[in-house]
């Protein structure tokens, strides 16, 4: 049986984040806005209000953090589980200053020197200037805004440390993770493959943190994968 997927963006991300997974995935598929509150449990709520009584889950960076929420809250409405470059820790010290240094960019109105900082860690080295690519991903900084921005970082660094409840998600799980992920490296992805029973990593390469767009066809091929009733 396949159920409804939802799609859970990251930080500064919107909908255009999965768009070659919303055209090519079995549907129906859905992305969440995860725009609207300053806090993973607030968003993950918001999530489960609006979502179908079982579903698909797959979040990317942040979205991860939310997915390890609602798993939490609700494991028995989420009958699989796709986490893309993200992390079960919580911030370290140096994570939470960076983006304390991007917030106050935010405020002062510089909120569009905010993206060219992050495209580096966003997308592989060899990626950074390749248009239509860093376009798209400026574009979609530019459509979230900064008044979300602020609220998603806030969120952010105010999450759990979620290793302790990973033992606990018993849904067919996958992990990808770009090789050259920057911001939530290989080794992130290999703690929570190892932490949550049965799970699949799957590790794209030449690829950097927004793997969905960077290397779309890919992800598409492996969460295709996933979503078959053989997996896991």
């Amino acid at each position: 049986m396949t159920h409804p997927l939802l799609l859970l963006p990251g930080l500064i991300c919107d909908h255009a984040l999965w768009d070659h997974q919303v055209r090519h995935l079995p549907g129906p598929v859905a992305v969440a806005d995860l725009t609207r509150d300053d806090s993973i449990g607030a968003m993950a709520a918001r999530v489960l209000d609006e979502a179908p009584p079982v579903f698909d889950l797959a979040g990317l960076s942040m979205g991860g953090y939310v997915a390890f929420e609602i798993l939490r809250r609700a494991p028995e409405r989420v009958a699989r589980l796709c986490l893309l470059d993200t992390a079960a820790t919580a911030d370290t010290e140096e994570q939470t200053a960076r983006r304390r240094g991007l917030m106050q960019l935010a405020r002062t109105g510089e909120f569009k020197g905010v993206t060219p900082r992050l495209l580096p860690l966003f997308v592989h080295p060899d990626r950074v200037a390749e248009e239509p690519l860093a376009g798209s991903i400026m574009a979609m900084a530019e459509r979230v805004g900064p008044e979300a921005f602020l609220r998603q970082q806030n969120a952010i660094m105010g999450r759990v440390d979620s290793r302790r409840s990973l033992a606990a998600i018993a849904c067919p799980s996958l992990v990808i993770c770009g090789r050259q992920d920057a911001l939530t490296p290989l080794d992130k992805a290999e703690e929570i493959t190892a932490g949550i029973p049965r799970a699949r990593l799957a590790v794209i390469e030449e690829c950097g943190h927004l793997a969905t767009m960077e290397r779309p066809q890919a992800v598409t091929a492996l969460m295709r994968l996933w979503r078959e009733a053989a997996f896991g």
